[in-house]
């Protein structure tokens, strides 16, 4: 009796093999934990990637090093859940569908097509490149309980983080307050510091005149921001500068508000910067915000 010989091929070609068993292992439910088990548990959640695209080399290394552990733990009697997610990405989605239609020709601004419209093309996209990372996620061979798949945007689970900040707020653990932001003009929102591209740029110093509030005299303010004038609450001065040391205490009139305000003395002013005086104008640059006098000289 003779048997067919099976050919092995010289090579490894994983379409013969990892798409059939990978399959088996997600039917037979092997990465789904037992939530009745005896077992320790062990969980990692996905930090989810983005719906904007697809995944990277930076998703594979970060999602290869998850599995691993994940496996390492079921093999040592763990009950282990990967649980898997995307991330909607809000203000990046945003941008990146409303630069697709443009260039498709269907609109200029997002408000050519209204809210509900535009809403439905970032569910679309969503739909679209959501489907595509789950799927390369499940190429990869990664070991995710897919019957606990989320999304950030899905109802249930904004409701639940919605209700974990309100109870941490509650608690005393977080807590709101007036923050600098980055104000995107073109988006019309803020974005986080990681979104921005700091450039130097050689600047310009403008010199304006602050009227003293009881005589004819004037000092010279220079500063590289004029347009936040409107913001200034006093004008500093360093303590041992002659030129403006019988100043200190008085008050200027602020130009355009005709506003009265004080003149301070702060060690943190330069006097060999511009005039030596300049003016002091609270919450406008997070990078001066951190001086002496806990506000921006410049």
């Amino acid at each position: 009796m003779s048997t067919a010989a099976t050919e092995i091929p010289k090579a490894y070609e994983p379409g013969l093999v990892e798409d059939r068993w990978y399959a088996e292992w997600v039917a037979k439910g092997y990465f789904t934990p037992n939530v009745a088990s005896a077992k320790p548990a062990y969980s990692i959640v996905i930090p989810p990637p983005n719906v904007t695209g697809v995944l990277h080399m930076g998703h594979v290394l970060d999602n290869t090093i998850q599995d691993i552990l994940v496996r390492r733990k079921r093999m040592q009697g763990y009950e282990a859940l990967w649980l898997p997610g995307t991330d909607h990405a809000g203000i990046a989605t945003q941008t990146v569908v409303e630069k697709a239609l443009r260039k498709q020709g269907a609109m200029k601004h997002r408000d050519d097509l209204g809210r509900e419209k535009f809403v439905q093309k970032v569910w679309e996209w969503k739909e679209k490149h959501g489907g595509i990372i789950i799927k390369q996620l499940k190429k990869l061979g990664c070991s995710c309980d897919w019957s606990r798949e989320r999304f950030t945007m899905d109802e249930a689970y904004s409701r639940c983080v919605l209700q974990v900040f309100v109870d941490l707020y509650k608690k005393g653990l977080i807590y709101r307050g007036k923050r600098m932001v980055n104000w995107d003009p073109a988006g019309r929102t803020a974005l986080s510091d990681e979104e921005v591209i700091m450039t130097e740029t050689q600047g310009h110093l403008w010199h304006l005149k602050y009227p003293l509030a009881d005589s004819e005299e004037f000092v010279v303010v220079a500063t590289t921001r004029p347009e936040t004038m409107l913001g200034d609450e006093a004008v500093a001065v360093n303590p041992t500068d002659a030129r403006y040391s019988h100043l200190i205490g008085r008050k200027v009139v602020l130009p355009l508000r005709n506003k009265h305000i004080p003149v301070i003395a702060d060690e943190a002013v330069d006097p060999k910067f511009g005039t030596g005086c300049v003016k002091v104008t609270p919450a406008h640059d997070v990078a001066t915000m951190r001086s002496p006098c806990g506000t921006s000289c410049r």
